[in-house]
């Protein structure tokens, strides 16, 4: 391989980590960055997260009124986690990052 496609790679392996966020130590505008986030559903998820962290997904989705599990599968390819860990269902963020 050559040089540049390995740093090519390795600057995209480097965005890919640095652009998951995860639910329980999000600031609100970090949040909000997140692709399908608006600022209602925001604000719901940190008032539930002033109740505890979310310990998983369908904690979350059980939680977070308007968040269903279609919902969850999108916010997940958007480089939303939950405890550092992307929606089941979801495609890894690599491949999101893809399309």
């Amino acid at each position: 391989m050559s040089k540049p496609l390995l740093v090519a790679i390795a600057a995209a392996l480097a965005a890919t980590a640095a652009w998951a966020v995860d639910v329980n130590r999000a600031t609100r505008a970090e949040l909000e960055a997140v692709r399908g986030l608006g600022p209602g559903i925001v604000s719901t998820i940190l008032d539930e997260r002033q109740q505890g962290p979310y310990r998983d997904w369908p904690e979350f989705v059980r939680r977070v009124k308007g968040v269903k599990e279609a919902t969850a599968v999108k916010l997940s390819a958007a480089g939303l986690t939950v405890g550092g860990a992307a929606y089941a269902g979801a495609a890894p963020a690599a491949s999101a990052a893809g399309k």
